[in-house]
């Protein structure tokens, strides 16, 4: 058995369906797109657990940062996803959110603020650092925390 390079995060993939948009979305908080294929075939929707499946496959990689981090983006041909109309909803069982490191949350959410994005909540402190929820593509949750002091 082979000894990881890595251990912790590696990725998060999240399933839209404005690909462009959620491209865009993530590059505001500095991911940028590293790969753009269409995943299909027995051996894809056997592990997927999906039958006849194919999607487009996007990854976007957090440049600079101390460790490998990516968002991975799924954009369904087939089968047609079921939308969860409840995906924004925090009291619920399941993935409830995700959450990134920003530098400067103040200066974040000015340049998500201008490209549209909806704030939820006003900046709570809470654990030593600065926190508040974004509306994310497809109405997920997503977090932005800053450290304040903090030089890593």
């Amino acid at each position: 058995m082979g000894v990881a390079r890595h251990a912790g995060f590696d990725h998060v993939t999240l399933a839209v369906e404005d690909l462009d948009g959620a491209v865009g979305f993530f590059g505001l908080l500095d991911f940028v797109e590293t790969k753009r294929v269409v995943v299909s075939g027995p051996a894809m929707s056997a592990y997927m657990g999906i039958e006849d499946w194919e999607a487009d496959h996007v990854t976007l990689e957090l440049r600079g940062a101390p460790t490998h981090q990516e968002v991975q983006l799924l954009r369904f041909h087939r089968p047609t996803p079921r939308p969860d109309p409840h995906e924004a909803d925090l009291a619920r069982l399941g993935f409830n959110h995700v959450c990134f490191a920003v530098d400067d949350l103040d200066a974040t959410l000015d340049r998500l603020r201008a490209a549209g994005v909806h704030v939820r909540n006003d900046v709570l402190e809470f654990h030593d650092r600065r926190l508040v929820f974004v509306r994310g593509p497809g109405d997920i949750t997503v977090e932005l925390a800053e450290w304040p002091g903090d030089t890593a």
